[in-house]
């Protein structure tokens, strides 16, 4: 993540009630609903006084960046989707989630969520991390609230062609074989191919940000050129595959596929100042349904893009 440290600003937006160590809400709070959520980023746009935004989300994240930008089209210049189900839930999907709630925790449905069967099933590593995370959460009133709001979600009525489509270039990303697959595949088929991008990732499970993070670093690098960011990004190749970064820009009906096992690193954590300039913004996923905000630093040789 080095070339996207140095040249964004990375903000992580959490939605409330969702952060480390929150306190659970009064009884009785009215959650807002993933389209009040998407309101809200107006306002944290104009706080941190960005104009415009790549937009960065998984799962309910993503969803809530995806409204904002058909909302406010002239502030996001990309979008990468995580997970996202742009579909409301029919009348079998109400009533089957009906049914698992009277026979599930809720620690136990989102967890369903979150990975796949067979991550579950062989109840791997992250998979007991989150589970330990979600039954000593103290904000878990809380989440579940959040996951109520989600599974209300409204159709964003996404059409090819139509009137409701994106006006940014997007990349959309889902593990093989994950809980949301099906849905993204979907989503894809309702935008612009030549302003989208489709990641399926190889043995990534249902949440490819955390099980392959330096496959879907690779990927984002390849997005921002196209976009005409980061032009001078050195060639590398990574130790265990053929994936080859190049100071041109990628075309963006390139289709990108990771099948293949590439090397990869971890993300460096980096902690940023907001800059009081305006600049550029742009979300980063968060582990499970979050956002961050990026925006190109002022004075660097990528503002000249701007």
């Amino acid at each position: 993540m080095q070339e996207i440290i140095k040249n964004f600003v990375v903000i992580h937006v959490d939605a409330p009630g969702m952060e480390e160590g929150a306190p659970a809400f009064p009884l009785g709070y009215q959650y807002p609903s993933l389209d009040q959520l998407a309101d809200m980023i107006p306002c944290i746009l104009q706080y941190v006084n960005f104009t415009s935004i790549i937009g960065i989300g998984v799962g309910a994240g993503a969803y809530v960046l995806a409204r904002y930008s058909l909302s406010h089209p002239n502030t996001v210049e990309g979008l990468v989707l995580i997970n996202i189900d742009p579909n409301a839930k029919g009348w079998m999907d109400w009533a089957a989630h009906k049914l698992t709630g009277l026979t599930s925790s809720i620690s136990e449905m989102i967890m369903g969520h979150l990975f796949s069967t067979e991550e579950l099933s062989k109840n791997t590593e992250m998979v007991q991390q989150q589970r330990d995370i979600l039954s000593h959460a103290t904000n878990l009133p809380n989440i579940q609230l959040y996951w109520s709001s989600y599974n209300s979600r409204r159709d964003l009525s996404l059409e090819r062609g139509g009137d409701i489509s994106f006006k940014c270039p997007v990349m959309l990303v889902v593990g093989d074989q994950a809980p949301h697959e099906d849905a993204v595949v979907e989503c894809n088929s309702k935008l612009d191919p030549t302003q989208t991008s489709f990641l399926k990732m190889a043995d990534s499970g249902g949440q490819p940000q955390l099980t392959q993070p330096g496959k879907l670093t690779e990927a984002f690098k390849y997005f921002v050129q196209g976009m005409g960011y980061i032009p001078h990004v050195l060639d590398k190749k990574l130790s265990q595959g053929g994936l080859v970064l190049h100071d041109a820009p990628v075309p963006l009906t390139h289709r990108l596929s990771v099948q293949c096992r590439l090397g990869g690193r971890e993300p460096v954590p980096l902690a940023h100042p907001v800059p009081e300039q305006r600049g550029r913004g742009a979300p980063a996923s968060g582990p499970h349904h979050g956002g961050v905000l990026l925006s190109a630093r002022p004075g660097d040789e990528t503002a000249s893009h701007l």
